[in-house]
C-alpha cells in the first residue's frame, strides 16, 4: 500500500494519462478567465465597501432597514462567488 505523500510527490503515477490532462488543462486555461475569476472574489467587496451605496433604512424587507439586509444578503451571494472561483481552479483537480 503507497502512503499519502507518495501519491502527492513525483511517484510510479506522475506520467498518468490524468497526470497530463490536467496539465493541459491548467496550461490551456485562457488568461482572461483566470482574471475574471479572480475578480468574482472583489465584488462582494465593492459591494460592502461602498456604504454611501446601502446607508439607508428603504426599501425595507420584512420590517428590516435596507442597511441591514443588503449586507445579510451578500453572505450567501459571497459563499457562492468563493464556489465558483473555487470550482473554476484548474489546479484544484491536481490536489486530489
Amino acid at each position: 500500500m503507497r502512503g499519502h505523500w507518495e501519491t502527492l510527490t513525483l511517484g510510479p503515477q506522475a506520467g498518468t494519462a490524468k497526470d497530463a490532462s490536467v496539465r493541459r488543462h491548467a496550461q490551456a486555461a485562457p488568461l482572461g478567465r483566470k482574471t475574471a475569476m479572480w475578480i468574482l472574489l472583489l465584488i462582494p467587496f465593492v459591494g460592502l465597501l461602498w456604504v454611501p451605496f446601502y446607508n439607508r433604512e428603504l426599501p425595507d424587507l420584512l420590517g428590516f432597514p435596507f442597511f441591514y439586509w443588503y449586507q445579510l444578503l451578500w453572505v450567501p451571494v459571497t459563499a457562492f462567488l468563493t464556489w465558483l472561483v473555487y470550482r473554476g481552479h484548474p489546479e484544484r483537480e491536481e490536489r486530489q
